[in-house]
């Protein structure tokens, strides 16, 4: 049989699935309007998986739930775009959980880009897998070897990580990537921005052939694409917001700020709006900064970024989860794997180097059909910035100003254009 070409199979099969996927969509948001929203009855779980879902309380599937499951379970290779708190690890894990236990006699494995988000994920995988006595291993960098060795030596049928390290294993023998039948990318482009590409393709051209492959990212750059396109059989492609989307209930402002004011200026904002508050800031010197100052004016305050050890990160997720910090500051770097219910305000101390980054940050808060703030502090030679921010968001912000002289922005009808994906002048973390 001839093989088709990469290119050719990357512009007819996504097109085809997309408009199904647009479709399904305008159906799924129809019944909402009329208040009769699908539920997960239908979509081809076992009895099992709906047992667990009514005792946690899911009701109601997200629209990327709703279209992921059923083509998962069907064994094909899917492509989901979303954003954060869209409820993706429901999307792949109950089939690839449900798949695992009953006609894939294979291994699952999951790649995740953050420690974090491996951590999060295993805690509800391994809680679906108990369903059907299937163990799982986390395997990222950070911790001891010996126990992952030793959780590798009980034989789990489902293996959660980070790149890194799935590669660590694999140079040591102590990971076979032979038998991995269901492979899952989740927030592939973030990978792939933090430098995982080397390990992502040989991970790729190492596992069988015959699989099913299920990647998932927030947005879809020609990396993405390529992995569509080169490593998947007819992929389906659901989109359940455009790329470049941000969260729809997140209240955006954007502060017009002399740099040596930001302090004062976050202060007066954290005093303002009250309840969980996530920072952002480009560097871990300037996460520390920002840290010891919030601790010194009275806010119960924690800091996660690279520098930071495993425990350090863990200690500060979960103390911001369960109240004892109330504001979290962090860098990109660490907080892509931060899934935190509740979070009533995302600060971006410092605009981020990559316009991505900025749908992935304020996607923090609103999530789950609630209401978010989003207020981003720029200085006024960052003018520039903002209008990049702009154009991939295809919409103009509101722009107060603090700085005396200069006059904020009001909104204008948004003129759409080509969006422009690097700001600033590097990647600092």
């Amino acid at each position: 049989m001839q093989a088709i070409d990469p290119a050719v199979r990357l512009l007819t099969v996504p097109w085809i699935a997309l408009a199904i996927c647009h479709e399904n969509m305008r159906e799924w948001r129809n019944m909402n309007h009329h208040n009769t929203a699908p539920d997960f009855n239908g979509l081809g779980l076992s009895d099992k998986m709906m047992d667990f879902l009514n005792r946690s309380h899911f009701k109601v599937p997200t629209p990327i739930q709703h279209r992921s499951i059923p083509a998962g379970l069907e064994g094909k290779d899917l492509v989901g775009i979303a954003q954060t708190g869209t409820g993706k690890t429901l999307a792949f894990g109950l089939p690839l959980v449900q798949r695992l236990a009953t006609t894939v006699k294979g291994r699952g494995l999951v790649l995740l880009p953050t420690r974090e988000l491996a951590y999060q994920v295993n805690e509800v995988l391994s809680k679906i897998g108990m369903l059907y006595a299937i163990r799982t291993a986390i395997l990222i960098g950070g911790e001891s070897m010996n126990r992952q060795f030793d959780q590798l030596r009980h034989h789990p049928r489902l293996v959660i990580g980070t790149p890194g390290r799935i590669i660590d294993h694999v140079e040591r023998g102590s990971l076979k990537l032979g038998d991995a039948r269901i492979l899952v990318l989740d927030e592939a482009d973030r990978m792939l921005d933090m430098g995982f590409a080397p390990q992502i393709h040989r991970i790729l051209k190492n596992v069988p052939k015959e699989r099913q492959t299920l990647l998932y990212s927030a947005t879809m750059p020609p990396s993405i694409m390529n992995i569509s396109s080169s490593y998947m059989k007819m992929p389906v492609r659901i989109e359940v917001a455009p790329s470049g989307t941000a969260a729809e209930k997140v209240e955006q402002e954007i502060i017009l700020i002399e740099k040596d004011k930001k302090q004062s200026l976050l202060e007066s904002v954290l005093k303002e709006h009250l309840g969980p508050a996530l920072v952002f800031t480009r560097t871990k010197r300037g996460a520390s900064r920002v840290c010891k100052d919030l601790l010194r004016s009275g806010f119960k305050a924690s800091e996660i970024h690279s520098d930071r050890s495993m425990g350090q990160r863990r200690d500060a997720l979960e103390g911001f989860k369960r109240g004892r910090f109330r504001v979290l500051v962090a860098t990109d770097i660490a907080a892509r794997g931060i899934d935190v219910k509740d979070i009533a305000i995302v600060v971006n101390f410092d605009l981020p180097d990559d316009s991505n980054d900025y749908i992935h940050r304020i996607g923090r808060t609103a999530r789950a059909g609630k209401n978010g703030k989003a207020i981003s502090f720029a200085t006024p030679l960052q003018r520039k910035d903002i209008k990049d921010i702009e154009r991939l968001l295809r919409q103009s912000l509101k722009i107060t100003s603090k700085v005396p002289g200069i006059l904020a922005t009001p909104p204008k009808p948004f003129a759409k254009g080509r969006g422009l994906r690097r700001i600033g002048s590097g990647r600092l973390r």
